[in-house]
């Protein structure tokens, strides 16, 4: 099968995504798109459009699988894409994923089958940034489940989204401002971000021959860069994760909270809405007294939070368990190594508008072991009442 690069372009900001689509279209001559629209899965169907820069070249429909139009999405795209490369002559695939699919799914679902993914790239209207993450309803109350069984919130859902793709294309919106801005590049400091204008499709022809002046970036180069499936799951592993750093700038400001003592159980559990509300977003992982082995991720946004078990701490393992362990976790481990605990730790980082840094840091303080619960030892913290048992469904 000839090679036939793929880039995955995602996002809840269905305007700044079309644009982002519109401009690979001009940047790379003879790009097809392709789009599983979900809308239809109701009517038992997933629409599928085929299209270039003159139009639309083919629209079928995909059978909905177990009811699941991710599902279908899935056993359809990888075929679309094998005989789009088999034809050849197609210097780019552009995936454009519908509204609420996150490009994780989907990139590793393309990669296992057997075709290369040179990106995957985020469209953000930064005006609409705050909105998405303070937005607790369910993806079903706006349309946007992509299943019956989807219980997926608008909030949550655009956080992965934004922060599962090196390259973020920021529609250069005029209601955004400062503080807008201020927020996607605390939310996501390592990516690539290339600005797009809803009105430019882009720049045709040699994309780095622009005349006098710095050469603009394009679209194309990042979506051609080159793509690590592994790596980006990793990056995103609550053990590993590459979480934001201290930052304040246009009254947005991220706390990044390390300590090595643990929770305590039922002061932390009396604290859980407080500490969710006190941020647009919160993410990290965390350890319980009572639950000496287990890493446990903590994710917030839009008022709602999730807290699941991660897998156990390194520490928590023999010896000889470590080799089966990915390199990346190892490493990760060792930055966080206590002589005493190990590599458990809190790690929480929350970024936030108007963030009330001292308050948050006085609650999560005030959720610690004091020093005589701590002196008594993990035998004692074992005893201590469980909280988390719902949310750990045990």
């Amino acid at each position: 099968m000839p090679e036939l690069p793929v880039v995955l372009v995602g996002g809840l900001h269905a305007d700044a995504r079309r644009a982002a689509v519109r401009r690979l279209l001009t940047e790379v001559p003879g790009s097809v798109v392709l789009h599983h629209d979900l809308a239809t899965a109701p009517a038992g169907t997933v629409v599928r459009t085929v299209r270039d820069a003159t139009g639309v070249r083919d629209v079928g429909e995909a059978p909905l699988v177990n009811d699941c139009a991710c599902c279908a999405l899935r056993e359809d795209l990888v075929p679309e894409l094998r005989r789009l490369a088999d034809r050849g002559g197609t210097p780019l695939a552009v995936v454009e994923l519908w509204d609420s699919v996150e490009p994780k799914a989907m990139a590793e679902v393309v990669t296992a089958g057997g075709l290369t993914v040179t990106g995957v790239i985020t469209a953000v209207d930064p005006a609409l940034l705050l909105p998405c993450l303070a937005d607790g309803d369910d993806l079903a109350e706006r349309g946007l489940a992509a299943a019956a069984t989807d219980q997926r919130t608008v909030a949550d859902t655009f956080a992965r989204q934004l922060e599962y793709a090196p390259v973020l294309a920021v529609l250069d919106s005029p209601e955004a401002d400062d503080e807008d801005h201020a927020l996607l590049d605390q939310l996501h400091p390592t990516a690539r971000r290339v600005t797009i204008d809803p009105g430019d499709p882009g720049d045709p022809g040699d994309p780095g021959d622009h005349g006098a002046g710095p050469p603009r970036p394009t679209l194309a180069q990042a979506a051609l860069a080159g793509f690590d499936v592994e790596a980006a799951a990793a990056a995103q592993h609550p053990a590993c994760a590459r979480l934001p750093a201290e930052a304040d700038a246009h009254g947005v400001a991220t706390l990044v909270w390390h300590r090595r003592r643990p929770f305590h159980p039922e002061r932390l559990y009396a604290a859980l809405e407080d500490l969710t509300c006190a941020a647009a977003r919160s993410r990290g992982r965390f350890w319980l007294a009572d639950r000496p082995d287990a890493l446990l991720h903590w994710d917030a946004a839009g008022g709602a939070l999730c807290v699941e078990s991660a897998g156990p701490w390194l520490s928590s393992l023999p010896d000889a368990a470590w080799e089966m362990v990915p390199p990346v976790r190892r490493a990760a481990a060792a930055l966080d190594w206590h002589p005493e605990h190990g590599d458990r730790c809190q790690h929480l980082v929350f970024t936030s508008p108007g963030l009330d840094r001292d308050g948050l840091e006085r609650l999560l303080e005030s959720c610690l072991l004091t020093d005589a619960e701590y002196a008594a030892g993990p035998d004692a913290w074992q005893r201590l009442p469980s909280a988390f048992d719902t949310f750990l469904e045990v």
